[in-house]
């Protein structure tokens, strides 16, 4: 456990922004998170859990509390069963390198999400997902600290509250995520490509798999082409991904428009309503601050920009699409002491 001299909270995320925090601590042990977090609790100091950081934003006056930067790493086997294995992995442990190890050892079910930044134990909070694969669909469990009752508890899939880009650990200071498990199939082969995107450059059918090497590198240049993948030289990827949920709405707004079926509504696309809307890539009001070039749905620090500014950008894009096609945008990030 270190107690850091911080600067600006910008260090520690992927948009490179956010101002001081009241004091940081960096920890790589999770009994001292909990420890730390039941002290923060008993006393009311506001406490602020960062890991990767990269799918925050924080104000530029930063947060006045204490900031716990999560460091824990480790992954180990806890169940092998039908063809599956459980393991289990500590929460500051990058997601990548983790989605990684697990395709080294032949288990197949985060292929889709290789590339994706931040820690794993963000993943449950976001539900995070991409190419036909959500996190979701392999998670059994979430050992978190529980600040009401004061005990470290696991929490079984049922009880996570998943749904899309959501769960009862987003928006909630409830839980602090400690490890997470995974029951992943023991296959050299892909779960099943359902991303139509993913299966054109693939050249399969939706449906067939492929080896896991292929699904990851496949999954990664298209995350690249993108500007998804970190790049410290590449300002594009300065961001939090996708900044914009693609919303669902009860009715399309245009019947000819992009959409999937979804419950008894439609997902729409995002980044098709804010194109139509008049924002292109690239497109800027200044600030320091721009919506990708390679992508529609990542706002972009591009060096010198702010957390006003970024939200000033959103608030444009969110009223324009808003006035064009009376459909609502919501972030995707978690915002800290700022607002959307």
């Amino acid at each position: 456990m270190i107690d850091a001299h911080p600067g600006p909270l910008g260090a520690y995320t992927t948009l490179r922004l956010g101002g001081p925090p009241g004091t940081l601590t960096v920890v790589s042990e999770t009994d001292d998170a909990v420890a730390i977090v039941r002290k923060a609790t008993a006393s009311g100091e506001p406490t602020l859990i960062l890991a990767g950081g990269s799918n925050v934003v924080v104000g530029d006056a930063g947060f006045g509390g204490h900031v716990l930067l999560l460091r824990t790493r480790g992954m180990r086997e806890v169940a092998r069963d039908d063809g599956h294995v459980t393991v289990r992995v500590a929460a500051g442990e990058p997601w990548d390198a983790f989605v990684a190890r697990t395709l080294g050892l032949g288990l197949s079910g985060l292929e889709c999400l290789s590339g994706i930044p931040g820690s794993a134990g963000a993943t449950p909070i976001q539900n995070v997902g991409a190419y036909g694969q959500e996190v979701a669909e392999t998670i059994v469990a979430v050992h978190a600290y529980d600040r009401v009752t004061d005990r470290v508890v696991a929490m079984d899939a049922s009880e996570c509250g998943f749904a899309y880009r959501t769960s009862v650990f987003k928006h909630s200071d409830r839980w602090v995520v400690l490890e997470v498990d995974f029951r992943l199939a023991l296959s050299a082969e892909s779960a099943p490509i359902k991303y139509a995107e993913l299966a054109r450059q693939l050249g399969v059918r939706a449906g067939d798999r492929v080896p896991l090497d292929r699904a990851r590198e496949t999954v990664l240049k298209l995350r690249a082409g993108k500007g998804m993948v970190l790049d410290p030289d590449d300002r594009d990827t300065w961001s939090v991904g996708s900044f914009f949920t693609n919303p669902i709405v009860a009715a399309l707004p245009e019947e000819s428009m992009p959409n999937w079926p979804n419950g008894d509504g439609f997902k729409l696309p995002a980044a098709w309503l804010i194109e139509r809307s008049g924002f292109h890539k690239g497109f800027t009001t200044g600030g320091g601050v721009a919506i990708s070039s390679k992508h529609t749905l990542a706002l972009t620090n591009r060096g010198e920009g702010s957390t006003s500014a970024l939200l000033d950008l959103a608030r444009i894009i969110r009223d324009g699409v808003r006035d064009r096609f009376g459909v609502e945008l919501h972030p995707e990030p978690v915002l800290v002491n700022c607002a959307l």
